[in-house]
């Protein structure tokens, strides 16, 4: 039986599984899944789970924030910033949800900083435009 080489890579480094007989994600137009004589395949995962299967092993989750996923050949590459790994899905959807909440409230400060930063600008503007009188 053929099968894939699954290579996940992040900021931390890679690693690799041989035996992958089945991979399932999700881009902009859906879910999918991949098996050994798949066509050649690139597009970007979206923000979530994804999963994969060694051999008849249990299915490994993992949670990405997006990725860039490359099928050429029996090689599947998964490139992204961060991922995490796991076989139980209730863990993995927590940790999905908890990275989800941190990125929420990183963009909410984040907002708040350009916000404040808009109206210091205009303040100084102001006062610009009040001296130029």
């Amino acid at each position: 039986m053929s099968t894939l080489t699954l290579e996940l890579r992040d900021a931390r480094g890679a690693e690799q599984f041989q035996g992958v007989t089945a991979f399932v994600g999700a881009d902009a137009s859906g879910s999918f899944g991949l098996r050994p004589g798949h066509a050649r395949f690139i597009t970007t995962l979206a923000f979530g789970l994804a999963r994969f299967r060694v051999e008849e092993g249990a299915w490994q989750y993992l949670a990405l924030p997006g990725a860039v996923l490359h099928l050429q050949g029996e090689r599947l590459r998964v490139t992204t910033r961060r991922y995490l790994r796991d076989t139980d899905y209730g863990r993995i959807s927590e940790a999905l949800g908890a990275q989800l909440r941190a990125e929420e409230r990183d963009l909410q400060a984040t907002r708040e900083s350009l916000r404040r930063m808009e109206e210091e600008l205009l303040r100084r503007l102001w006062r610009l435009g009040q001296e130029a009188r």
